[in-house]
């Protein structure tokens, strides 16, 4: 694959599946990507996004939209998601995943894997969920994650809970396929990637060290279903708590993190 110098010669746009990096926000990539671009094409109003953002500490496809494929970043990111997810028990943490640290302990001796295979079913087909406090979502104009961090650097984090169910509305969403794809205890966190390039800003907490049982789960899913607060509801269920370990969007729509390219394959085809 190349692409000519003139964006002319893509009328309707390029779209790219790029496995996102571990540690990098999706703004990082549009934004390392974008300048390549730019360069590439030699026009500086040259349009670039990303079709359906991902956590920092996920990785995998995130669809990217050079010039007019851009008006079609909506209708991509409509599609259904596909995703593997690492959800340790006996913990939670404000983010409900690594990127603050444990905020509270719960029983796990009780999981197994025959009680999160048996817990799976309770949460296919459409239903509704509390979006988590650290997240892009907006109501009435206000960031969920820009009221979290303000309680959490005023020393309120045990303020998060309440204000979540307060401040967010709930999701409408579907889940269609769950498989549990493994269970026993925890691991590592990936290394960090490049650590050059990703962001500063993101803390890695470290929960491999607590004996926490983990489950792989494969997850089908609908537009706007966070797979932390799928962690946080899932534990709930078990009579414990949970937190996402680590994630994988192993598909959106028709693209598979097989068919994506790195971020230095993108920049060398530019």
């Amino acid at each position: 694959m190349s692409f000519t110098h003139d964006i002319a010669d893509y009328p309707e746009g390029i779209v790219l599946a790029v496995d996102k990096p571990y540690r990098w926000t999706s703004a990082d990539v549009i934004r390392k990507i974008k300048f390549a671009a730019i360069r590439h094409f030699g026009k500086k109003n040259l349009k670039v996004g990303h079709a359906g953002t991902l956590d920092p500490l996920a990785t995998g496809v995130l669809l990217l939209c050079i010039g007019n494929a851009c008006k079609r970043a909506q209708e991509l990111q409509d599609h259904d998601k596909e995703y593997i997810a690492r959800i340790r028990f006996g913990a939670t943490t404000p983010s409900y995943d690594l990127e603050k640290e444990v905020d509270r302990r719960f029983p796990f001796e009780h999981i197994t894997a025959d009680a999160v295979r048996d817990a799976l079913p309770a949460f296919l087909g459409e239903q509704e969920q509390v979006a988590p406090l650290f997240s892009a979502k907006s109501v009435d104009g206000v960031r969920a994650y820009e009221l979290a961090r303000k309680l959490y650097r005023s020393g309120r984090a045990d303020e998060l809970d309440a204000a979540a169910l307060e401040t967010l509305h709930r999701n409408k969403i579907r889940i269609s396929e769950l498989e549990l794809l493994s269970f026993g205890a925890s691991s590592l966190p990936p290394a960090l990637q490049d650590a050059g390039n990703a962001s500063s800003r993101i803390h890695v907490a470290d929960t491999s060290g607590m004996g926490l049982p983990e489950a792989e789960i494969r997850i089908t899913c609908s537009k706007g279903t966070y797979i932390r607060a799928f962690a946080r509801d899932l534990g709930e269920a078990l009579g414990s708590g949970a937190h996402l370990g680590g994630l994988i969007r192993s598909r959106s729509g028709d693209f598979t993190v097989g068919q994506a390219l790195s971020v230095e394959e993108v920049l060398a085809l530019l």
